[in-house]
C-alpha cells in the first residue's frame, strides 16, 4: 500500500551534485522536499511513516540503462525474465532499467516493440523503459524510427558484430544515423568488427582452439577500437550523436577520448565485468571460463586502469551491466567443444551499485561520481532526468537507504538473479542496500523483499539531455 507521507530522516543524502545531511519528504510517490536534518523545516513535517537513515547513505535509485531480460541468443533465452530480473535489480538498489526490444529481420520495429511490451507488462517490480535494436535498416524501419522517438523510444542500437544475426553494414548504419540526426534520437553502437572476427573464429576452431579463452583472443581489442573509430566517423558524417555500449579496451577508450576532445557528441559506457574481471577468468579450467563469455569480451587486466581513468575524466559517462545471464548448466554448456556456441552474456544487474561503491572505497572514483555513473548520467543520457537519477522536489521517490559499512560476500548462494553461478563468487565487498523505495512504495524493507510484480511502470523517455 502507498503511505501518503513518508520522511527519510538522518541520512547522508548523496546525489551527483552534492552530499548533505538531510531529511527527505515523500508524498504520493514523489519527493516533495529535501531539508537539512534538524532544521525547522524538516522538524515541521508530519509524516505517517518515518524511515531512520542515521549512519546510512540516502541515494537515488540506480538506473541500469543496458539490460537484456528474456532475450533470445544462440538458440536459447537469457535466464532472467522481467519478473525475476527486476526483483534482483531492486535487491541491488536499481529502480529503473532500460531494456532492449528486438526487431527481427524482415519484420517491423513495432512488432518487436509490442512483443517486448507483452514480456514486461505486469511483470516488473521496478520501473522500466525500452531501447530499440535495429536488425534490418530499410525505408520502412527508417520511417518507424521517427514515430518511436515521438512515443518515447528515443534510442536505437545497432551492431557492427554478429553477421547474419544483428549485423548492420556501414551503409545501413549511416542511413539510421542520418535519421537520428533528424529526429533527435540517440544511436547506440555495439562496436566490434564482426566480419573480421568471424574469420578469426573460423581459423581458431579449425586449429583446434575451442576453449572459452579463445573467445577473448579472437575478439581482438584492435577490432573493438577499429569499429569504435568507424562508428565515430560515420556519426560525424551523419551529424548524429553516438553512444558506444560496453567499452572494454584501452584502445577503444582512446578513440572516444579523441572524439570528445574535438567536442563531438560521442559517449561511452562500460560495465562492472570489465572493471573487475579479466581474461584470467576466461581461462578458468574445466570449461569454467564459459561463465565469463560476453561480447565485447573480458580483456587482460592492464585495460582496467584505462577504463577507470575514462570514468574519472568523463570520457566514459555511464556504468551499465549489460545483464544477460545464461545458466552454466544447460546454457553455457552449449558451447563445450566450440567456444563460438557459448551464449554471450553475464549476470550483473544486482551487483552494479555495490561494486561501484567498492570502487569508491578502493579510491577509483568519488562518492558523487558513483551516483553520477549509476544514476544521474544514465538518466540524463536516456531522457529520464530529473524524474529518475536524483533526489529533488518533483523527482520520483526512487530512494535507496545504503549501509556503507555492511560487509557482504557475493555468491550464487545468496544472489537473487535467476542464474546458477556468480561472476563474483566469494568476492568480499563493503556496502549494502538496506531499504529501497520505488515511487514511494517499499520494494526492499531492511533486506526483506516487499515488492511485487506489476508495481513497475513503463516509462516513456525524452531525448538525450547531454547534448548542447
Amino acid at each position: 500500500m502507498t503511505h501518503t507521507r513518508t520522511a527519510v530522516r538522518g541520512g547522508l543524502v548523496i546525489t551527483a551534485a552534492d552530499e548533505t545531511h538531510a531529511d527527505v519528504l515523500i508524498e504520493d510517490g514523489r519527493i516533495v522536499a529535501v531539508a537539512a536534518t534538524g532544521s525547522t523545516v524538516a522538524e515541521s513535517w508530519n509524516a505517517e511513516r518515518t524511515i531512520d537513515a542515521t549512519g546510512k547513505y540516502v541515494v537515488p535509485g540506480g538506473v541500469d540503462a543496458h539490460t537484456h531480460m528474456d532475450f533470445p541468443f544462440g538458440g536459447t533465452f537469457s535466464s532472467d525474465d522481467f519478473e525475476s530480473g527486476t526483483r534482483a535489480a531492486a535487491w541491488g538498489g536499481t529502480t529503473t532499467i532500460v531494456d532492449f526490444a528486438v526487431q527481427t529481420k524482415g519484420h517491423a520495429l513495432r512488432e518487436g516493440l509490442d512483443r517486448w511490451h507483452a514480456k514486461a507488462d505486469a511483470q516488473c517490480a521496478i520501473d522500466y523503459a525500452f531501447h530499440m535494436i535495429l536488425s534490418d535498416v530499410n525505408e520502412g524501419t527508417l520511417k518507424e524510427m521517427d514515430i518511436l522517438v515521438e512515443e518515447g523510444i528515443t534510442s536505437f542500437k545497432m551492431f557492427m558484430a554478429y553477421p547474419g544475426v544483428f549485423y548492420s553494414d556501414d551503409g545501413q548504419i549511416l542511413r539510421a544515423m542520418q535519421r537520428t540526426a533528424a529526429n533527435g534520437g540517440l544511436t547506440m553502437m555495439h562496436a566490434e568488427n564482426g566480419i573480421a572476427i568471424d574469420v578469426l573464429v573460423e581459423q581458431a576452431l579449425a586449429a583446434g582452439r575451442t576453449d572459452p579463452r579463445y573467445h577473448g583472443e579472437v575478439r581482438k581489442a584492435l577490432l573493438e577500437a577499429e569499429a569504435t573509430h568507424r562508428a565515430v566517423q560515420l556519426a560525424r558524417v551523419a551529424g548524429s550523436p553516438l553512444y558506444v555500449v560496453h567499452v572494454s579496451a584501452e584502445e577503444a577508450v582512446a578513440e572516444l577520448a579523441t572524439a570528445r576532445d574535438k567536442g563531438l557528441p560521442v559517449f561511452g559506457e562500460t560495465c562492472p565485468q570489465y572493471l573487475f574481471l579479466s581474461t584470467d577468468n576466461l581461462a578458468e579450467p574445466d570449461f569454467g571460463g564459459a561463465k565469463y563469455v560476453c561480447s565485447t569480451p573480458l580483456r587482460p587486466k592492464e585495460h582496467q586502469a584505462a577504463l577507470w581513468r575514462g570514468l574519472r575524466t568523463d570520457d566514459l559517462q555511464v556504468v551499465s551491466t549489460d545483464h544477460c545471464p545464461f545458466c552454466f548448466v544447460g546454457q553455457k554448456e552449449l558451447g563445450r567443444g566450440d567456444f563460438s556456441k557459448i551464449p554471450n552474456g553475464m549476470p550483473g544487474v544486482e551487483h552494479r551499485m555495490d561494486l561501484l561503491h567498492q570502487a569508491v572505497l578502493d579510491g577509483h572514483i568519488s562518492r558523487r561520481r558513483w551516483i553520477e555513473l549509476a544514476c544521474a548520467s544514465p538518466a540524463r543520457m536516456f531522457g529520464l532526468y530529473p524524474k529518475k537519477g536524483t533526489l529533488q522536489p518533483g523527482s520520483d521517490a526512487d530512494v535507496v537507504i545504503y549501509d556503507p559499512d555492511a560487509q557482504q560476500t557475493l555468491s550464487a548462494e545468496t544472489h537473487h538473479m535467476n542464474v546458477d553461478y556468480s561472476a563474483y563468487e566469494g568476492k568480499q565487498i563493503t556496502g549494502q542496500v538496506e531499504t529501497v523505495l520505488s515511487r514511494g512504495e517499499t520494494v526492499i524493507d531492511r533486506r526483506t523483499y516487499a515488492g511485487r510484480a506489476g508495481h513497475g511502470q513503463y516509462t516513456p523517455r525524452g531525448l538525450c539531455q547531454l547534448l548542447d
